[in-house]
């Protein structure tokens, strides 16, 4: 088994609370929310970064799930989409994923 922690919770080894679920994606919500929506979106399959990602189905599920979560979750008011990649993007772990944050005026620059 990976030491990934996308990969055991993908894999049902760490618990989570599932928001959405197809062929090839998950996604839960942060157990450490930046805002009163913070949810996490993975591929299934293992990889590192976005630099990696060379499956067109996986990127076609991707932006599927983050409309259909939100219009699931009523984000009407708005909402960002963050996929960090990188020590200087601010990623902290080494498997692609995507952070769907709403629920509060949002600031920019980010950070």
């Amino acid at each position: 088994m990976s030491d990934c922690v996308f990969c055991k919770i993908v894999g049902g080894n760490i618990p989570s609370a599932k928001v959405y679920e197809d062929d090839y994606v998950y996604a839960f919500n942060d157990i450490d929310p930046q805002a009163p929506v913070h949810i996490v979106l993975v591929p299934k399959k293992h990889y590192d970064n976005i630099k990696d990602l060379d499956n067109d189905k996986i990127k076609v599920s991707i932006f599927n799930a983050i409309q259909k979560i939100a219009f699931d979750q009523k984000l009407d008011a708005g909402f960002r989409v963050i996929c960090n990649t990188g020590e200087q993007g601010g990623q902290t772990v080494e498997h692609l994923h995507f952070h769907i944050l709403s629920g509060r005026n949002l600031q920019w620059p980010p950070g």
